[in-house]
């Protein structure tokens, strides 16, 4: 029965947590969004609207909900986004859900392939590195990691187009597929390769370095050092008993390194004019598309917090020592609100 009300309570929390932190995250967006310099008005009639009388352009401004204070645009927003309502992309002309709806797949696609190749590689690069630490062959990578994080990730994108594009011809510079091959997997994962590699190249050795100390923190305990004296191999000491216990720090880490690989992912969208919402968060930005800023934003927004209570879930069922501390956290709660 403690149990069963532990769960509820936990999963109420999160739920709150989630609300809260979403509720914050769009009054901020949307506040400094109305604060940054421009006429979204202009995004919507182009050139006209400097022919526009003063009547016309309250009376836009009335449609388009742009007017009034901040806080009570705010609050129109919001309660026409709680019915699925997410307002008229200015640039567009058309609902900001439609704008998005088509591009979305191109973003999770690119950037969950992205997500999945960075840590699997940032792992192994990781494993192999603490396993012959401080030899010729650790400090070479090391080196060779670190230099490569620090090139630019949009230098490194155009370099790639010349080589492979522009001078060889062998990959395309941009793009999702070409025309009418948007269900041609080979064509979509040629047009792939470049955007991955930049992002992978940018992200790598981050997350690599990382893993690695945390793996070398473990190494040092003592525990290492009694299963030397049992006879077990670095190898088996470093795959079955350091890695274990690390990974749930590994699991924090990716969770938090989401915002992180997805603003890599617009990078790597707006230096190869992949059609993604990276792309149009740049363009939307630019425009002041207000409404469509606002979306993709929200949508990020649930992305990140998501990972982050699915990474606590996951942390939990691989280190029931959390789990065991949040129960006698509630316990001595219970126990000091029953006295």
């Amino acid at each position: 029965m403690k149990d069963k009300s532990i769960l509820i309570e936990k999963i109420v929390k999160r739920i709150l947590w989630f609300l809260l932190s979403m509720l914050i995250l769009s009054i901020a967006v949307f506040y400094f969004a109305r604060l940054a310099p421009g006429d979204p008005l202009q995004s919507y009639y182009g050139d006209a609207v400097e022919s526009m009388t003063s009547t016309e352009l309250d009376a836009a401004r009335v449609r388009l909900g742009l007017d009034g204070p901040i806080a009570f645009q705010y609050v129109k927003w919001i309660s026409n986004a709680a019915q699925g309502d997410f307002g008229l992309s200015l640039k567009y002309k058309m609902p900001a859900l439609n704008v998005i709806t088509p591009l979305i797949g191109n973003t999770l696609i690119l950037g969950g392939v992205a997500y999945i190749l960075v840590f699997a590689l940032a792992i192994i690069l990781a494993l192999f590195c603490a396993m012959h630490e401080d030899t010729w062959i650790d400090r070479i990578i090391c080196k060779v990691g670190t230099a490569a994080y620090y090139i630019p990730a949009f230098w490194l994108g155009v370099v790639l187009v010349l080589i492979f594009s522009v001078n060889l011809g062998w990959l395309p510079s941009s793009g999702a597929y070409d025309i009418g091959k948007s269900n041609d997997l080979p064509n979509r994962i040629q047009h792939m390769i470049l955007p991955l590699t930049v992002m992978i190249l940018s992200h790598l050795w981050y997350y690599a370095y990382m893993i690695r100390n945390k793996l070398l923190d473990e190494i040092r305990k003592e525990y290492v050092l009694l299963a030397k004296s049992k006879g077990c191999t670095k190898s088996e000491i470093v795959i079955k008993h350091c890695f274990r216990n690390v990974a749930p720090t590994i699991v924090n880490i990716m969770a938090i390194s989401i915002p992180h690989v997805l603003s890599g992912t617009f990078i790597a969208e707006a230096v190869f004019n992949y059609p993604g919402i990276g792309a149009l968060s740049v363009t939307s930005a630019k425009y002041h598309d207000y409404n469509l800023l606002m979306l993709i934003v929200m949508i990020t927004g649930v992305m990140v917090v998501s990972s982050s209570i699915i990474a606590q879930f996951i942390n939990e069922a691989i280190d029931p020592r959390m789990k065991l501390t949040e129960v006698s956290a509630w316990k001595e709660t219970s126990q000091t609100n029953s006295l």
